[in-house]
């Protein structure tokens, strides 16, 4: 089966941006995203962060109840890959939330993603710029366009190096970054 141009592409990045590039790199690019999200949500108010955009779409309170849950797993397996172990966490799904989403503090999920954020730098400051053999099963989504315009999300699952996960956090904050953006752009209903 042949494979739809974005997951080659997504592959490609992968490699090129993750598994062949410099630990530097990598840092710096990770903690660009993270910088963004963090401006961004700087001076967002608690109303704003509730307001639910509609359409089945998640709110910018529900977008941080997510990365906060789905960080610190993301972090437990790219530790575990460092240490050339299988990840105990793996794969962590995607659509990953709390029980109670709307039930956490506002204050609250700001400064827990503030305080991942601040770890996956940390481990990233102290990681070695080598390979190692260990892979974690992470599962991948990407929008893809058919022949008739319609969009529709490609999920799969993609064998990753630690490198490769370090830069998934770039690539899922900056994913939720631009979702996050969406909804305050969004009229009020």
């Amino acid at each position: 089966m042949t494979m739809p141009p974005e997951q080659v592409k997504a592959k490609a990045y992968l490699l090129e941006k993750g598994t062949q590039a410099p630990v530097a790199q990598i840092r710096e690019r990770v903690a660009e995203a993270f910088a963004a999200m963090d401006g961004l949500l700087e001076g967002v108010t608690e109303a704003q962060a509730r307001r639910a955009p509609g359409g089945g779409e998640w709110s910018v309170h529900e977008i941080l109840d997510h990365l906060v849950e789905t960080h610190p797993r993301a972090l437990e397996e790219m530790r575990a890959l460092l240490e050339n172990r299988h990840s105990p966490v793996s794969p962590i799904p995607a659509g990953l939330q709390s029980a109670a989403p709307l039930a956490r503090r506002w204050d609250d999920l700001r400064a827990g993603l503030h305080r991942i954020h601040a770890e996956v730098l940390d481990v990233l400051a102290k990681a070695p710029d080598r390979a190692t053999e260990a892979r974690a099963p992470v599962i991948m989504v990407i929008n893809t366009r058919d022949a008739d315009g319609k969009v529709t999300a490609l999920h799969w699952h993609e064998d990753c190096d630690w490198k490769a996960c370090a830069v998934i956090f770039r690539l899922h904050e900056l994913d939720h970054l631009s979702q996050t953006r969406k909804v305050l752009r969004a009229p009020l209903k």
